[in-house]
């Protein structure tokens, strides 16, 4: 039998995505050596209900681990092994108040990229900085951290300059990895790619399968635009990008205006969705005694998330998913292939670090040279080969002038925006501000940063 001594943690494990979540990890848990899984979360409320679901799933796929509820952070990250970070800072009622600041101004108000970003680094990077501290004193010293608290680039770029080894994850690449091997009818093993930029600001080329270069094939694909997230791109983009494919979270740069346009046609947001969906999930939920009445439960937690699932970017562009999502059985749920998200991703790097086998995938990580036009110490979202303890960054060639252009300067507005709340310096605040190309406005980015340190300076000290 192997050994199942090894502990992991999920902050944020009472989130409404944590059954996802859970039904990963306990598919490679025995695998990993995984005995112990605590979901963290200081709602108590959400762990009754989503982190009870959460057991009951992960009892039915694998009973032999030990699965614990906890709001107390010492404990839930004691002698851990690995920990992964998913936490919303002040929850769906902050994200409505940041749309509601930054839409005063006419500007996007897309809760990680522009305006709303920053508020809402400004409340997550102090308390993930505070989780990093206590690991560092109670959890395994090799413990690995997985971030991928949004704004998940500058979180994570903010740990790392507080000097702890933190890894970036986000679901968005692998998606569109998935979604083109899907398109391609060939298995995600076969298929590789190039990826670079920053987190939810990346391209995508050098497409092979099995080594070969099928780029060309990619690229003139008829599919490319309905089966992938490419879908919400007009097809001239290619022309523009030098057929380098996009992250779906570019849309929100090059096509703002429009988003902004059906957003005041709509009368509502991605945020205002959420949180509707939410408030309802929950109320039902709060008739419920999950563990005794699962079947039910998780009925109604499918039928109210897959109203978001299926909205995601259909506000925003105008245009539907690819693929519709239905409730399935608790059984369905639990025998259908895991869809992996963002704890496959840190699993499928746990396998890797620990293997001989190298293993490429994207992670938001120290720049390291592979970018030669941007700093060492920057973080950035890049392919890596993982193998025997060691994390590549993979060196990136010549970048076209239109995606570099885009990474020096959000990195810039990165590099600013960590250093302001780091230090509560409001002149390096409104600095970030100036030039981030989704405000770019000194008048407005003054009222902004007064704005959200009215609202959310107390969760990193006294602003000067």
């Amino acid at each position: 039998m192997p050994n199942r001594s090894g502990k992991i943690c999920v902050i944020g494990g009472g989130g409404v995505r944590s059954p996802f979540v859970v039904k990963t990890i306990a598919t490679e848990a025995a695998s990993l050596g995984i005995g112990q899984l605590v979901l963290l979360d200081s709602d108590a409320f959400k762990l009754s209900k989503y982190g009870e679901l959460s057991r009951e799933i992960v009892n039915r796929i694998d009973p032999e681990i030990k699965v614990t509820l906890e709001v107390e952070p010492e404990t839930a990250l004691k002698d851990c092994d690995y920990i992964i970070s998913s936490v919303r800072v002040g929850g769906d009622q902050a994200r409505l108040k940041d749309e509601e600041i930054v839409s005063k101004y006419e500007l996007l108000a897309q809760e990680t990229t522009g305006a709303c970003g920053f508020a809402m680094a400004m409340r997550s990077i102090p308390v993930i900085a505070e989780y990093c501290e206590i690991a560092k004193r109670v959890a395994k010293t090799d413990h690995l951290f997985f971030n991928f608290t949004n704004p998940a680039g500058l979180v994570t770029q903010a740990l790392n300059t507080l000097g702890y080894q933190v890894y970036g994850i986000c679901d968005s690449p692998s998606e569109l990895i998935k979604q083109i091997s899907k398109m391609l009818g060939v298995k995600e093993s076969e298929f590789s790619c190039n990826t670079f930029g920053l987190n939810h600001l990346t391209w995508f080329n050098d497409f092979k399968v099995n080594g070969k270069d099928i780029s060309s094939e990619v690229i003139n694909h008829p599919e490319l635009f309905s089966q992938t997230e490419m879908r919400i791109f007009d097809k001239d983009i290619l022309t523009i990008s030098d057929n380098y494919l996009l992250n779906e979270y570019l849309y929100f740069y090059f096509y703002n205006k429009k988003v902004m346009r059906l957003g005041n046609l709509s009368g509502t947001s991605r945020g205002k969705l959420i949180n509707d969906v939410n408030l309802k999930m929950n109320s039902e939920l709060a008739e419920i005694d999950v563990p005794n009445n699962f079947e039910l439960a998780f009925k109604i937690y499918f039928d109210n998330y897959n109203v978001r699932e299926n909205n995601y970017l259909k506000l925003e562009s105008g245009v539907d998913r690819v693929k519709v999502y239905t409730t399935p059985t608790a059984k369905e749920f639990i025998e259908r292939d895991d869809e992996g998200g963002y704890s496959g991703i840190s699993l499928k790097f746990i396998k890797a670090y620990k293997s001989n086998q190298q293993v490429e995938m994207v992670l938001s990580v120290p720049n390291k040279g592979a970018i030669a036009e941007l700093n060492d110490d920057d973080v950035i979202e890049v392919m890596c080969d993982i193998k025997n303890g060691e994390v590549t960054p993979r060196k990136q060639g010549v970048i076209p002038n239109l995606a570099l252009n885009l990474i020096r300067t959000v990195k810039e507005y990165e590099r600013l925006a960590v250093a302001a709340i780091l230090n509560c310096d409001v002149d390096l605040a409104i600095k970030a501000l100036i030039v981030n190309p989704l405000i770019a406005n000194h008048d407005i980015a003054k009222s902004l940063v007064q704005e959200f340190i009215h609202e959310y300076g107390s969760f990193a000290g006294s602003w000067k």
